[in-house]
């Protein structure tokens, strides 16, 4: 049996802006810790148990493709000795690895730095023509090749579109009119210490095989398959955040503009936000009574940690005031939770009661014992408390996974009791995770929302709540199609060598698994992932699709002969039935769902968006242009929840609803 914290999330947000007070204590990899962590991974790992020719051959490609997937850096001539390597020089890798010989890697990282030396050279060139040109910069190009090039002036041409990319996208996040040369000085000063942070990475100057370890150790961990993941100390923190929603600092989100640091936006209910002093837009100039101006951002961050000191004096400066004094404020570091990504919920009247709606963002967990299990419970009490509960839409449009625990706790308020998730593991360990309460908190009318963008804990409950019949699914045609599980050592304080690495698939009562298919939706409601190719189909190294005998009858075949009786006794009689009532209804449901979309000119003109669109952002700036800000795939969940309140079963239907 497993004893570390599982869990299935697919996304690492880049949360790296937030003020956390995090530090690496001098971290510093060796070559000697590369095969001691992937022995590690190996020993987790649900298929891959040793160092072979495949995961050699991959980890060339990742290593060249992690430093440089836009192509813009490395010629064809470059890379394709290692995208296609001969089997001795796999032979030789493997045979290295054994002696923490990283040789092969070296000869990349040489090929990297040369890269690297001339892209700048290029840029620099390039730069000062396009300092002077007088013509505005256009959007076209700047990435999304598919290979590699195969000349140096069609290498610059690259680099070229990516400049004028650089400039387009600065002049329209500044809102500006037309670009002075003094303006592309800045933008271009800006996006040149932006490169070089990742170039440094790679360069030859650097004194420790820190950086080259790293390297290699992301590389050889993403060979594996899609999901596992090496993680540097920073990134692991930023991990950390983001599955536990809380962090000590004092709540503010930084960005790097051509004019310094800024105030990007502060954290709901954070000590910057309460002292209403500090506004979005605001330039950092002081931390601390030094000037923090021309300090690369970076040394700005290292000032913002402070040293682990409970208090920090920030001076600022208000961007939209000619020559503004500074204005220092004092801010003490505190627990913050981020409440934009935790559960809530709202409610509309209908009828002689209420339709409820409640925001799933992620499963959640912190370390101090609340989770999004707890609030989503406290959220069904406070919406029976605002009236008659008829009817509920839970969202998890934008929910890309968490905890396992919690998947399955949060699916078992909307079941009797019975088994949640069947996880099978490396070496053929069978795990049933299950709901034991015995009853459910809400079995009324319920729509389960899902995108593309579900994922993972998400697809859990998604697909447990539909095999059960407690529930229907709405949204795209399917979800996002991760059904693998995870051991993280990035929630663990005690670790020393921080991934993820993926043990085990998983499969919900009905024998299927979400992986690669995802979550079939019951009905189709298009959301802005729809038209867009994402998904664990279009990852690299994605484990297969399987399936296992359904499990409705709970055969306890893991339960400890000492409990069974317990299990026998008060177990096995509350088990949830499989329903057929909202299955049954479908036709109905779906001819009032098609009929109203058919006959709303704003879902028309949105469907039409999605087909013309290729990137979420500019699809949603479409949307605000076209139809307002309506979320139109609630509006239809909620007029589904309606009709399954309204809709009388006939006889045949009444038959399936459990007593």
């Amino acid at each position: 049996m497993f004893s570390f914290r599982l869990f299935t999330t697919f996304l690492l947000p880049i949360i790296g802006f937030f003020l956390f007070g995090f530090q690496s204590g001098g971290f510093q990899l060796r070559k000697e810790d590369v095969r001691k962590a992937m022995g590690e991974m190996l020993g987790y790992h649900v298929e891959y148990k040793e160092f072979s020719p495949l995961i050699a051959k991959r980890s060339l490609k990742i290593f060249i493709e992690q430093f440089d997937p836009d192509k813009i850096y490395l010629l064809a001539s470059e890379a394709k000795p290692y995208l296609e390597p001969r089997d001795e020089k796999i032979r030789t890798i493997i045979q290295n690895y054994y002696h923490d010989d990283l040789s092969e890697y070296e000869k990349i990282n040489e090929i990297i730095q040369d890269s690297i030396v001339r892209a700048q050279r290029y840029r620099k060139e390039l730069q000062s023509e396009l300092i002077g040109n007088a013509e505005e910069p256009e959007l076209g190009g700047g990435g999304g090749y598919v290979d590699y090039p195969r000349s140096e002036k069609e290498l610059k041409d690259r680099i070229r579109r990516q400049l004028q990319r650089v400039l387009w996208v600065e002049k329209h996040a500044s809102k500006l009119a037309a670009l002075a040369p003094e303006q592309r000085k800045k933008i271009f000063a800006l996006w040149e210490r932006r490169f070089v942070r990742l170039e440094n990475t790679y360069l030859r100057d650097f004194k420790t095989d820190h950086f080259l370890c790293m390297h290699v150790l992301k590389a050889l961990a993403k060979s594996l398959d899609a999901h596992t993941s090496y993680y540097s100390p920073e990134e692991a923190h930023e991990m950390r955040t983001s599955l536990e929603k809380q962090f000590d600092g004092i709540g503010v989100v930084l960005r790097e503009s051509i004019e310094g640091v800024v105030i990007h936006d502060m954290i709901k209910g954070g000590p910057a936000q309460r002292s209403g002093k500090i506004n979005p837009g605001d330039l950092l100039v002081e931390v601390d009574g030094q000037n923090v101006i021309n300090l690369p951002y970076e040394e700005v961050l290292k000032q913002l940690q402070g040293n682990g000191k409970g208090r920090i004096l920030l001076g600022i400066r208000r961007s939209e005031v000619e020559a503004p004094e500074i204005i220092r404020i004092e801010l003490k570091r505190e627990r913050i939770v981020m409440q934009d990504d935790r559960v809530n919920y709202s409610f509309e009247p209908f009828g002689n009661g209420i339709i409820g709606k409640i925001d799933l963002p992620s499963f959640y967990e912190s370390s101090d014992g609340s989770n999004c299990e707890i609030e989503m419970r406290e959220a069904i009490r406070a919406l029976k408390k605002q009236g008659n509960l008829i009817g509920l839409v839970l969202d998890m449009r934008e929910n890309s996974g968490g905890f396992l625990n919690q998947a399955v706790k949060v699916a078992g308020l909307f079941v009797s009791s019975g088994i949640i998730v069947i996880s099978k593991y490396a070496h053929g360990e069978t795990q049933y995770l299950r709901d034991l309460d015995g009853r459910s908190y809400y079995a009324g009318p319920l729509v389960i929302l899902t995108s593309k963008g579900s994922a993972s804990a998400a697809e859990i409950v998604a697909q447990a709540l539909q095999d059960y019949g407690t529930g229907i699914v709405v949204g795209d045609e399917r979800t996002y199609g991760k059904g693998t599980i995870q051991y993280q050592t990035v929630t663990d304080s005690g670790a020393t060598s921080f991934f993820k690495v993926t043990v085990g698939r998983y499969y919900t009562v009905s024998g299927r698994s979400t992986q690669i298919d995802g979550v079939q939706a019951d009905l189709v409601v298009p959301t802005s992932y729809s038209g867009l190719a994402i998904g664990e189909r279009y990852l690299e190294y994605p484990l297969k699709n399987d399936r296992i005998p359904s499990a409705y009858v709970d055969p306890l075949v893991d339960v400890d002969p000492r409990n069974k009786q317990w299990f026998q006794r008060n177990y096995l009689p509350t088990l949830q039935k499989k329903l057929s009532l909202w299955t049954q209804m479908l036709p109905r449901l779906q001819a009032n769902s098609s009929y109203r979309l058919k006959q709303n000119k704003d879902f028309n003109l949105y469907l039409k968006a999605i087909e013309e669109e290729k990137n979420v952002r500019a699809f949603k700036q479409t949307a605000q242009q076209n139809w307002g800000i309506d979320d139109l795939q609630m509006i239809e969940a909620v007029n589904i929840v309606k009709d399954m309140a309204i809709i009388k079963p006939t006889r045949q239907e009444t038959a399936f609803i459990q007593k």
